[in-house]
């Protein structure tokens, strides 16, 4: 049995959807991160990192949410989550995969915990650091959009939904509450929504009780 540990809208959303999108049996484990159960000693024997999520196959004890999902859809590729190997599409499925977590995750990381990278206490600084990781955030957007606008097919590698539409999902979602959010742009607004509209997104969604805005 697969248990993913995760918390709500937290970078666990991504593995989760894919979860849901394989279709086979799996257990969701909580972690409280209110309670700093990330920090647990338990939870630290997973994951010496202290983050989420945490995907544990069987022997297997992965964390990081691009190789949870690279493993889950090399494990199960009657999902057709990933494109053929040696393909000129799987360099490509590579590269969003790698380019959202490197770029535009971090990026996003920036926003929402700025007090990390500036003295402790400082919170000018901190807004500064905030509000230059939304600007800086606004060309990846845009950089999403254009992908999505050069082919003018549903999903962002084009005909073929992959393990990078729930990532880009989530980290679309997080710019919900930017003055320019993910959802604002002529090409991602309707992919969003046609992402909302599968069900394995719907059921992720459900389980995890995100509140609106969805996107």
């Amino acid at each position: 049995m697969i248990t993913l540990y995760y918390h709500p809208g937290n970078a666990s959303l991504t593995p989760h959807i894919v979860l849901e999108e394989i279709g086979v049996p799996f257990v969701l484990e909580h972690v409280d991160r209110q309670s700093g159960a990330q920090r647990s000693p338990a939870y630290l024997k997973l994951n010496p990192n202290g983050q989420i999520p945490v995907l544990v196959d069987g022997e297997l004890v992965l964390y990081e949410t691009v190789a949870i999902c690279l493993h889950l859809a090399d494990t199960h590729p009657d999902a057709g989550l990933a494109p053929p190997l040696g393909s000129l599409l799987r360099a490509h499925y590579y590269k969003w995969l790698v380019w959202c977590t490197n770029t535009l995750q971090v990026t996003l990381l920036q926003y929402f915990y700025p007090e990390r990278l500036v003295a402790a206490g400082d919170a000018v600084a901190a807004a500064q650091v905030k509000t230059l990781a939304e600007a800086r955030a606004a060309p990846m957007l845009e950089q999403l959009d254009a992908q999505l606008a050069a082919h003018g097919a549903p999903w962002l590698l084009g005909a073929s939904y992959s393990a990078c539409d729930p990532l880009v999902l989530m980290l679309c979602r997080w710019t919900r509450n930017f003055s320019r959010p993910a959802r604002a742009l002529p090409n991602l607004g309707p992919y969003l929504q046609r992402m909302l509209s599968r069900p394995a997104v719907s059921r992720a969604f459900t389980t995890e009780k995100l509140p609106p805005p969805l996107v």
